[in-house]
């Protein structure tokens, strides 16, 4: 589609038929998909993401031409319409329960039809349908009253891993019980993806934890919502990934709360102001304190190379693993706890009393402990955690104080 837009834009001056001629011939290279790749002739079907990148680029056209209607609910002050009543905010639940889960170890029956066919089944059984993936892996998610028929029709692929199924209309009663609250004067929105991470911020007295990080950032408008649910008059929000710094300012356009945007670009960072927040502190000393205690930390992640590249002082090659500071890559290796160790030991100086270790989703608990356990004879004199953070995409988090 783009060879055949430069080729459009010689002869199109006007846009929206320069798009509408775009479509067509997305539409005609879709058609031919299933001669391109094998599997896709076999299963009779065309390709899925090619689809799916049609139905985006119909949705532009759609609101560019008319055919399509977008109505956004902002106030006369121009800020969005996020505080209303509660009943015409979020209407009546039809399908009461949030499932999801990830598919993976296929069936050897299993094909990739099979996963448009589950899609579409899940479609029948409720709404908010997502079904999409490979014959390794498959995310589920689907708003429905019956997450146990959606459970056994995806047991007819593979194995079903991180289940999880939230009773939305209990969710609801809770929000809409927590409205009658006295508004506070100071709360707290963090981002974080991972289950432990979500459980550590919500300990640390974080009033909403926003899904996002690393590959999935939320928007300035998700953000505004969540800090509308906060009651309070004053929120501060930890973005907690230099990514979604940006969305978050733009957010407080988009709020009538009084927000304030703290710059943290890690979760240790993070972390660090949650521990420091007292909410009987005036609203500027706690922010002084939040910014002091992020400037406190030293940050670190351990991950993988999705492809070889070169990276400063660093020739890198695909499946090495890399540990990172703000800076970018200074440690690497082929083994995960090498990595740690090397990016331990650049980050850590004479003044260091502590170090805690978030372990990811691709960790098994027994050799995070088993590092844990290394690390420590290493480095007797300082404090070593190691916490579940059950966080994508990184293997460690780690603060270095």
């Amino acid at each position: 589609m783009g060879e055949e837009a430069k080729k459009i834009a010689k002869s199109e001056n006007e846009f929206i038929p320069f798009f509408q001629k775009l479509m067509a011939a997305g539409e005609d290279i879709l058609a031919q998909t299933p001669e391109m790749l094998p599997v896709l002739k076999k299963a009779g079907v065309v390709d899925s993401g090619g689809r799916g990148l049609l139905i985006i680029f119909g949705g532009f056209l759609g609101a560019l031409d008319g055919s399509v209607e977008y109505k956004a609910d902002f106030s006369k002050d121009g800020t969005l319409n996020l505080d209303g009543d509660s009943a015409d905010e979020f209407g009546d639940i039809e399908f009461a329960y949030c499932t999801e889960f990830n598919i993976t170890n296929m069936n050897k029956t299993t094909t990739t039809a099979a996963i448009d066919q589950l899609r579409d089944k899940l479609c029948t059984m409720g709404d908010s349908v997502v079904c999409v993936g490979d014959l390794e892996m498959i995310k589920v998610h689907v708003h429905t009253n019956t997450p146990g028929e959606a459970i056994t029709n995806a047991l007819n692929l593979g194995e079903i891993i991180n289940l999880k199924i939230d009773n939305m209309l209990q969710q609801q009663r809770e929000l809409f019980a927590s409205q009658n609250i006295e508004e506070k004067e100071q709360g707290i929105v963090a981002v974080a993806a991972g289950e432990g991470l979500n459980t550590i911020f919500k300990d640390l007295g974080v009033d909403y934890v926003i899904k996002g990080g690393q590959t999935m950032n939320p928007s300035a408008e998700d953000i505004a919502r969540a800090c509308s649910r906060v009651h309070a008059k004053t929120v501060f929000i930890f973005p907690n990934n230099k990514n979604i710094i940006l969305a978050a300012q733009h957010a407080k356009d988009l709020c009538k709360k009084n927000l304030i945007v703290i710059p943290t670009r890690t979760i240790n960072e993070g972390v660090a102001c949650c521990m420091a927040f007292d909410e009987n502190a005036p609203i500027d000393e706690n922010r002084d304190n939040f910014n002091a205690a992020a400037g406190a930390v030293k940050s670190g992640s351990v991950t993988y190379a999705v492809r070889n590249t070169s990276l400063g002082r660093f020739a890198i090659k695909e499946g090495e693993i890399l540990g990172l500071d703000n800076s970018g890559v200074i440690a690497k290796s082929q083994s995960i706890p090498e990595t740690t160790t090397k990016l331990i030991e650049k980050l850590k100086d004479d003044n260091t009393t502590s170090v805690t270790i978030f372990y990811g989703e691709g960790v098994k608990e027994k050799d995070a402990n088993a590092l844990h356990d290394k690390l420590m004879e290493k480095h007797p004199n300082i404090d070593i955690n190691m916490i579940d953070g059950g966080q994508p995409v990184y293997y460690y988090l780690i603060s270095v104080e």
